[in-house]
């Protein structure tokens, strides 16, 4: 939005605001804000959802989860998805506040994107993130928020950048737990996409989180909410709590000894708007001298503001006539399937990918998730009016070169619960039968959202947070069973996080790993399996084996932890994935510039398939530095060649992006030598070395 429209809304929020008693002021700092009949005001409900597609609200187009689209590794794409979720919030708003709808998951505010630190591989709802890397998510959370809100006259929907800071488990903890981190870690690893978020992409809103940081509540956190965010980056939009965060700080924190208290903390560090009861007592923190009047009207003036900037009380916004017949469509659905195919990471492929169906007569599809919505919807999800599984995908190749196609469900997807469970739903004999008549096996593993997400959903243990990296033993005995048959075994890894799946993967003829992708998720795997795209999703996290070593889950020190600061070898790479062409490189320079560092070089497709790769630059600094990175990664770029194409490729780093994070947490420009490292499979697997002095 223009400068001159905000301070337009700013103007005419503050005019309202004053117009009303402070009991009506302090009642619209409530997620589910009462009507003010006499002024005007509907009743507005700021709680909604968009972290991949418009969540909890119907039907509406399901995206791949987040993580699965950090795998693209592509921000103009990610854009796209955001206006896309956009133009849906808008048109189911329009149809349900035309019928008088103004309830919860109806509203235009939603609170997305989860740009939290996917720092260790047993964090549940690491799956709603853009994975581990801070430029990364950086990156996307931009995209995200820029399609999100769009760049019209008024904003399109409000993002909002969550969970701030220093959050990402144990969710068993996370209402009681204080993050201790360093200084070094916090600016290098915990905040720089929250600070890209507010500065580069005028994100409209930041959530709080639950946990402490350094002794502070976030969501009360004079530090995280006053001296950073309002201070140091002049954050000028509205800051919402976690869904009763603010009940923490005197039941479980114990900052506080009410909930008065706890309301006037909240309201007196900057939280605007209580997504839970607590700002009920508001007014009695005002009785009591705990808070200003001005402090309640500051707040209520921020909030009116962003319901001006959406156009909610101007008739005339073009983005009320965004109709019904906008939501899930045929377009968005092809946009969903594009989507997928570009998330889905080729880890290993033996020469069998992609497969001639013409070669073969039968095929067998086994597993516990071959056939499973939930692994297509991941969590925080819409209803899709036509989901398309594994199986379904395949089936539909199969039944198209007249392929007979043999299933097995295989057994349970977790372990059993009791002794009956287990007998009832063991099928080996079934999986061993369907895989000695087939000619290859696609065997469908990995994880669905009961196995790994958030704290109080319906996960597993109740908790979200991954017991173990490995598959389930259920999985383990199906697996050995059909690897024991000796046929050709393509690996289809459904999940959000990283899965040991070392004792298959290099027995494997192929393993594709698929997320949680969306509505067409069955639809895409197929075109890749079958030739009509080339893989080139790329891996946003690590994927650990068991016998890595992990910190401990409530250590939030960077060192060991993700490519950036890990010394082992994992089983997979950061940035790592594979395709069904080659990339080459050649005639790469590097040069110096009073603003940075120039690069360029030649990249060809000397292949036979057409295909996108991934354009990845990482910074490495040869000198001596308090905890320096391994590498990091600080450029990348989706890019097509088809087969036989070349092209001059060049790029440009900032010289910000060869500064060091200090002990301090202080920024600085270190002498010495820095070793640039391009790659379209990560940086283990760098195809250009480049060095500077700086």
């Amino acid at each position: 939005m223009e400068a001159a429209k905000i301070k337009e809304c700013k103007e005419k929020a503050k005019a309202l605001v004053d117009q009303m008693t402070l009991e009506e002021a302090a009642s619209q700092l409530r997620f589910d804000a009462p009507a003010i009949p006499r002024l005007g005001i509907p009743a507005y409900n700021w709680w909604n959802e968009a972290l991949h597609g418009v969540a909890r609200a119907g039907a509406a187009t399901v995206f791949p989860q987040a993580i699965a689209l950090a795998a693209m590794f592509d921000t103009k794409g990610l854009e796209a998805i955001a206006d896309i979720i956009s133009t849906e919030a808008r048109a189911k708003y329009n149809a349900a506040s035309s019928e008088g709808d103004r309830g919860i998951y109806k509203g235009l505010t939603m609170w997305s994107p989860n740009i939290n630190i996917f720092r260790d591989p047993r964090w549940g709802r690491g799956h709603e993130t853009y994975g581990e890397d801070p430029y990364l998510t950086a990156s996307l959370g931009k995209a995200f928020i820029r399609g999100l809100q769009g760049d019209g006259p008024y904003m399109k929907a409000a993002a909002c950048a969550k969970h701030f800071a220093v959050h990402s488990g144990p969710e068993s903890l996370r209402h009681e737990f204080d993050a201790q981190v360093s200084q070094k870690d916090l600016w290098e690893t915990y905040l720089p996409a929250f600070e890209a978020a507010v500065t580069e992409a005028g994100v409209e809103a930041v959530m709080g989180a639950y946990n402490r940081t350094n002794g502070e509540p976030c969501c009360g956190s004079q530090t995280l909410l006053a001296d950073i965010l309002r201070g140091k980056w002049h954050f000028d939009g509205h800051v919402v709590s976690d869904c009763f965060a603010l009940a923490d700080f005197h039941e479980h924190h114990m900052v506080t000894k009410t909930a008065t208290e706890s309301a006037a903390l909240a309201l007196n560090s900057g939280c605007d708007l209580n997504c839970g009861v607590t700002y009920l007592y508001v007014l009695k923190a005002y009785k009591e001298g705990l808070v200003s009047e001005e402090a309640i009207r500051q707040a209520a003036v921020r909030l009116f503001t962003t319901r001006y900037k959406l156009g909610l009380f101007d008739e005339s916004c073009d983005y009320h006539k965004i109709p019904m017949e906008a939501n899930d469509t045929m377009q968005h659905r092809q946009a969903a399937r594009a989507a997928a195919a570009k998330s889905m990471v080729l880890l290993e492929n033996n020469g069998i990918l992609p497969l001639d169906a013409a070669s073969l007569s039968a095929v067998a599809v086994i597993g516990p998730v071959a056939d499973s919505r939930k692994v297509l919807e991941g969590n925080y999800n819409g209803t899709s009016s036509h989901y398309v599984t594994l199986l379904d995908g395949i089936r539909e190749v199969c039944e198209a070169n007249h392929l007979h196609l043999y299933y097995s469900p295989g057994g349970l997807l977790n372990n059993p619960s009791n002794e009956y469970e287990a007998m009832a739903e063991n099928r080996i004999g079934e999986v061993r039968a369907a895989a000695r008549r087939s000619d290859v096996v696609f065997l469908c593993v990995g994880l669905d959202p009961t196995m790994e997400g958030e704290e109080g959903n319906e996960t597993t243990d109740g908790f979200g947070d991954k017991q173990r990296l490995s598959l389930s033993d259920p999985q383990k005995e199906m697996c050995d069973a059909v690897f024991a048959m000796g046929k050709p075994v393509i690996l289809l890894v459904t999940g959000g996080s990283s899965i040991d799946i070392s004792p298959y993967n290099k027995m494997a003829a192929a393993v594709l790993y698929t997320w949680y992708s969306g509505e067409e998720g069955g639809h895409a795997a197929a075109d890749i399996l079958f030739g009509n795209t080339s893989p080139s999703g790329r891996l946003p996290i690590t994927i650990y084996s068991e016998s890595n070593t992990l910190p401990e889950f409530t250590d939030y020190a960077m060192k060991g932890r993700t490519y950036r600061y890990m010394t082992e070898k994992p089983l997979y790479s950061f940035g790592y994935g594979l395709s069904y062409t080659a990339f080459t490189f050649g005639k790469e320079t590097a040069w110096l510039q009073d603003e940075g560092v120039g690069c360029a070089f030649e990249l060809a497709n000397t292949g036979d398939y057409n295909s996108d790769t991934i354009i990845q630059a990482y910074i490495r600094y040869e000198g001596e530095a308090f905890e320096k990175p391994v590498c990091s990664l600080k450029y990348f770029d989706r890019i097509h060649l088809d087969a036989g194409q070349s092209c001059r490729y060049e790029f440009f780093l900032p010289k910000e992006r060869f500064e060091s994070v200090l002990e301090d947490g202080t920024r600085a420009l270190l002498p010495g030598k820095y070793t640039i490292l391009i790659s379209e499979r990560g940086p283990a697997r760098a195809a250009v070395r480049l060095s500077v002095e700086m």
